[in-house]
């Protein structure tokens, strides 16, 4: 049935939403050591194409205050470092001569309330792609009854079940972003 199609493009959509959000709440700054932070800034890879620092070395946190970048070929080392101050991150890259170490400084109490304001806005702009997820279904929707397919009474039970997916996800939406406020207001 056409309506059974609707749904599942609308949950897909949504569902991509969802990995959206986990993967930009991922790379936002908490205070301790995360690869995310710093391993999809690009750098310009031997003069000519730029690619995400995880391409070209390997990115780990051997404790919780430090980041490492080990580079698959040590003449990268420079344009890493490089980039990493330009992304302007908030942490200064120390360059050894074979890896980068990258300190994480400890957030102050401003900055962490700065950036739970941003988390935010964050989950307002996502939010509203669920919410247009929905308008665009409800549209469908109602465009089955216009051409006589569904009864008004099947596009009434329609937008019902509609809206519960769509409060679902709005709730985990809500719950990511409660979880990573809590994680970034942690001393």
């Amino acid at each position: 049935m056409q309506v059974q199609s609707f749904f599942s493009a609308s949950q897909e959509a949504m569902k991509k939403t969802i990995d959206r959000l986990k993967c930009e709440l991922s790379a936002v700054r908490t205070g301790r050591a995360s690869s995310t932070v710093i391993e999809n800034i690009k750098i310009e890879s031997y003069g000519t194409i730029m690619v995400a620092i995880n391409q070209v070395a390997s990115v780990s946190v051997p404790d919780a205050k430090t980041i490492e970048v080990r580079p698959w070929d040590i003449s990268q080392l420079g344009v890493i470092e490089k980039s990493i101050l330009k992304a302007d991150i908030g942490m200064t890259p120390i360059n050894d001569g074979k890896l980068i170490r990258v300190k994480v400084p400890p957030l102050t109490e401003e900055r962490r309330k700065e950036i739970a304001k941003s988390i935010g806005r964050m989950a307002e702009d996502f939010r509203v792609t669920v919410r247009n997820e929905r308008r665009t279904l409800f549209e469908n929707i109602k465009k089955l009854e216009k051409d006589k397919i569904i009864t008004e009474d099947d596009r009434k039970k329609f937008e019902v079940e509609a809206q519960k997916i769509t409060d679902n996800f709005v709730k985990l939406i809500d719950e990511l972003i409660a979880s990573k406020e809590k994680e970034v207001m942690q001393i």
